[in-house]
C-alpha cells in the first residue's frame, strides 16, 4: 500500500508539515513523486517513520536520529528490540513512581507512614532509570558496568539531604558555567570554579573520583550529540567550553 503525505500523517497522527520537514531534512524522504507532484510513500517508509518516532519518544534529537536511521549498520530489526527493551525499562520507572505516589497519597491521608528515604526513593531511581534510558550503553562501554552499577548503587543510597545536596550543586554548575562563558576563558576563575563545581557534584554519584576520568567525561560531552544538545541547549558553544575548562582544571594536555 502507498500513502499521500496527507493519508500517512493522519495514519501516524503527525501533521503533514511534519512530514515535509522529515523530507527537507533528508531524515525521510518520499519513496516517489507521482505524475502530480504528490509525495508517494510506501511500507519501507512506514516502517522508517515508525522507527523515527519510537527514537523521538524516547528523547532522542532529530540530528542524532538521521545520524542513526542512516548509518550503513542501521539494523531495523535490532533497532525494534532496542525500542522494546527501552519502553519497559520506561515502564519500570513509571511503575516505581506510581507506587511512590500511591505511597505518598496514603501518607497524607493518614494511612501509612512513610520514611524520608521511602519519599525519595522513586525519585532518584528515575533519576537512575532516564540515565540508562539515554546514556546506559555509552556510559558502560566507556567506564564498564561495574563502575556504572556503583554509581547507580551510591546514587540509591543518597539521604535527603546528599539528595537536595547534589540537586543544588547542578544548577550552580549550570549557573556558574553560564556566567564563565561569557567571558570566554575556560581557564579563568570564574570557568575553573565551574569546573571545580562539577567535580564535587561528580563526587556524589562515582564511587572514586580520578582527573583523567573527568577529563575524560568532559570530551564525551563533546563527541555524544545528546550530552552536547543539552550543555549548548541555552548558549551554543558552551559543552565544548564547558571540556577546555575541565581539561585545564585536570591539566589535561590535547
Amino acid at each position: 500500500m502507498e500513502y499521500t503525505v496527507q493519508k500517512l500523517a493522519r495514519l501516524a497522527g503527525i501533521s503533514a508539515r511534519t512530514l515535509r520537514y522529515y523530507d527537507e531534512i533528508g531524515i525521510l524522504k518520499p519513496a516517489r513523486m507521482n505524475s502530480s507532484g504528490y509525495r508517494i510513500y510506501g511500507q519501507a517508509e512506514v516502517s522508517m517513520l515508525q522507527q523515527i518516532l519510537f527514537y523521538k519518544e524516547l528523547g532522542i534529537s532529530l540530528e542524532s536520529i538521521k545520524k542513526i536511521v542512516t548509518a550503513p549498520s542501521f539494523n531495523g530489526v535490532g533497532a525494534l528490540k532496542e525500542h522494546r527493551a527501552q519502553l519497559l525499562e520506561k515502564r519500570k520507572q513509571l511503575d516505581l513512581l506510581i507506587a511512590n505516589v500511591e505511597k505518598t497519597i496514603a501518607l497524607t491521608e493518614g494511612r501509612m507512614s512513610m520514611t524520608d528515604k521511602e519519599k525519595f526513593e522513586g525519585f532518584k531511581q528515575k533519576l537512575i532509570d532516564d540515565n540508562e534510558i539515554k546514556y546506559g550503553k555509552e556510559i558502560r562501554n566507556k567506564y564498564g558496568a561495574d563502575t556504572v552499577n556503583k554509581s547507580n548503587a551510591k546514587l540509591k543510597n543518597m539521604t535527603q539531604e546528599e539528595y537536595e545536596e547534589v540537586t543544588r550543586l547542578a544548577d550552580e554548575v549550570n549557573a556558574t558555567l553560564a556566567e564563565a562563558f561569557k567571558t570566554g576563558e575556560p581557564a579563568g576563575a570564574i570557568a575553573q570554579k565551574a569546573a571545580d563545581l562539577h567535580k564535587q557534584w561528580l563526587t556524589y554519584f562515582w564511587s572514586e573520583y580520578s582527573k583523567e576520568a573527568h577529563a575524560g567525561l568532559a570530551q564525551m560531552y563533546m563527541d555524544d550529540e545528546r550530552f552536547k544538545a543539552y550543555y549548548d541547549e541555552k548558549q551554543p558553544g558552551t559543552a565544548e567550553f564547558l571540556r577546555d575548562a575541565i581539561h585545564v582544571y585536570t591539566g589535561f594536555k590535547k
